[in-house]
């Protein structure tokens, strides 16, 4: 079984109370054709994790016609998330935020492909809490670490190992394996396509797609 989450959460705001929609997350589903999910994929950087996401949504959008919703990290700190840094706590709130985004997705019936390095066990916790039974999915993008500093398609690792990057996750910040994720892929033994199709048999089994 999976541990409960331990965070300190930001407090909600005093006298409010939460607003439901017109239909339902069943409703949404049945006109769908296809459950709601999300999808965790988490890694080191450069490790494969978007490459995999965007090639499963391809896949998903023309084979299984299923509506989805991509969130990369890079790409949402150009915007929700670009006041946030790379401390601990940064990163904390940063997944918190993404998180939330996800189940705001995965409650209007989308498949939610989430592509973060997200280092942390507390972290991806926290995102699983918000997630119903069954119906949040971490994928572990392995890859060593040594081919990874060979790949450095966008030259980070060379500026890690020189310093001129701080809190590099990998080289000068910690990277929490998980423990318990619902699939680890190789991305350093296995090819795209292999990995997307075990991911697909994978929600087809779980009674997603």
């Amino acid at each position: 079984m999976h541990s409960s989450p331990k965070l300190t959460c930001r407090a909600r705001s005093e006298n409010i109370q939460w607003e439901s929609g017109a239909l339902t997350l069943e409703q949404r589903e049945e006109l769908n054709g296809h459950k709601a999910a999300i999808l965790w994929f988490t890694g080191l950087s450069g490790s494969g994790k978007s490459t995999i996401a965007k090639s499963l949504e391809e896949n998903l959008f023309r084979v299984h016609k299923t509506h989805t919703m991509f969130l990369d990290g890079d790409n949402l700190r150009h915007g929700l998330n670009g006041d946030l840094g790379f401390s601990s706590n940064d990163r904390q709130e940063n997944i918190r935020r993404t998180a939330e985004v996800a189940r705001l997705g995965a409650t209007h019936g989308q498949v939610v492909l989430c592509s973060f390095i997200s280092p942390y066990i507390r972290d991806r916790d926290f995102a699983r809490s918000l997630a119903p039974e069954e119906r949040f999915f971490e994928i572990y993008v392995k890859c060593d670490i040594e081919e990874l500093k060979r790949r450095d398609t966008k030259g980070l690792y060379a500026k890690a190992i020189m310093g001129e990057i701080k809190s590099f996750t990998g080289i000068s910040a910690p990277y929490e394996e998980p423990e318990e994720p619902e699939m680890i892929v190789r991305s350093d033994q296995q090819s795209i396509g292999e990995i997307v199709e075990l991911i697909i048999e994978m929600l087809k089994a779980k009674k997603v797609i």
